[in-house]
């Protein structure tokens, strides 16, 4: 990603760029240590959250929480880590058991994360409870598989959690944010948008990613009756041909998701880069292009350049928190 940007178009962007933030207020004018928490409170204030207006706070998204070294993909206590040097929602990914309970792992074999062999729908919760996760870099940690109920629980008052559909349909994705009244704290997938249509007949407080990733599918979408203050929308784990489909999308009152995990972020995992300070301007300038939100596999480093100065629209104050504790 780094080499595709033009060099030309690069000044271009990085020249607006202040107008990005300008809609930014420091909250207390001091240095700000602690947890960063998302805390929507209602299902109305996760939509307000999600809602493009002149307020916007551009903050990351967590793929699969944020691994690292020591910590593995898809665990609590690797969102808590992430929360500690960022404000982000961390994307998951709900999968069954052979017992159809609704754990979070990503992969459909447990080779990779776990220490275990074979297929994650070949065994009951209680097998899977028997396994250490592993990290990044394939080393086995104390932590064990997590339910969905469970992260859904923790993730109360502190980030929103956005559920990838893997094997488990959107009605029944659905179905378990009810059990836990999880509707003010949750964003499901729909990978189309007849789900997105089934899922708002389902029920009206969800919020939904939705997979826009051109101009004309604004427009098909507009057509499917689902209001836009109910999704927000992924356009794509690259750059866009067409980048007024950021446009289109904000002025629908929508919020745009665009993905580095394939592109920025290897620079720094491959190591092309020694430090993410040198990725700072590549990182911004996609705000600049009109990503609201970015989807990345190292929100702690990219927290870093993106948030070094971090301070929060008044209006958004009450929905993003600094705790202490």
């Amino acid at each position: 990603m780094m080499k595709t940007i033009k060099n030309a178009r690069l000044l271009v962007i990085l020249a607006v760029l202040p107008l990005v933030f300008i809609c930014w207020t420091d909250v207390s004018g001091q240095e700000k240590k602690g947890n960063y928490y998302i805390d929507p409170g209602t299902p109305e204030g996760l939509r307000e959250i999600f809602r493009y207006k002149n307020d916007r706070v551009p903050f990351l998204s967590s793929h699969r929480g944020g691994p690292e070294i020591h910590l593995p993909e898809n665990h609590t206590v690797t969102f808590a880590n992430t929360l500690k040097h960022t404000y982000s929602v961390m994307e998951i990914d709900p999968r069954y058991t052979k017992d159809s309970v609704i754990i979070v792992h990503h992969d459909p074999v447990l080779r990779r994360t776990t220490t275990g062999e074979g297929r994650v729908s070949d065994f009951t919760y209680k097998e899977l409870k028997k396994l250490r996760l592993k990290d990044m870099r394939g080393n086995p940690t104390g932590y064990k598989i997590q339910t969905l109920k469970k992260m859904l629980k923790w993730a109360k008052g502190k980030t929103v959690l956005v559920l990838d559909k893997k094997d488990v349909p959107i009605e029944e994705r659905i179905k378990i944010v009810e059990e836990c009244n999880a509707q003010a704290y949750v964003i499901v997938m729909a990978y189309s948008f007849e789900e997105a249509k089934l899922g708002y007949s389902l029920n009206k407080d969800i919020l939904m990613q939705v997979f826009i990733g051109k101009p004309e599918k604004v427009q098909e979408f507009e057509q499917t009756g689902v209001p836009w203050e109910n999704i927000v929308a992924f356009v794509s784990h690259q750059m866009p041909e067409d980048t007024s489909v950021f446009d289109l999308v904000n002025r629908k009152g929508a919020y745009c998701i665009l993905g580095t995990s394939r592109n920025l972020d290897r620079e720094l995992i491959r190591g092309n880069v020694s430090d993410i300070g040198e990725l700072k301007d590549e990182y911004n300038a996609l705000f600049g292009m009109g990503a609201d939100i970015l989807e990345t596999d190292i929100p702690v480093e990219v927290g870093k350049i993106v948030f070094d100065n971090v301070s929060i629209h008044p209006s958004k104050e009450k929905y993003f928190k600094i705790s202490r504790k």
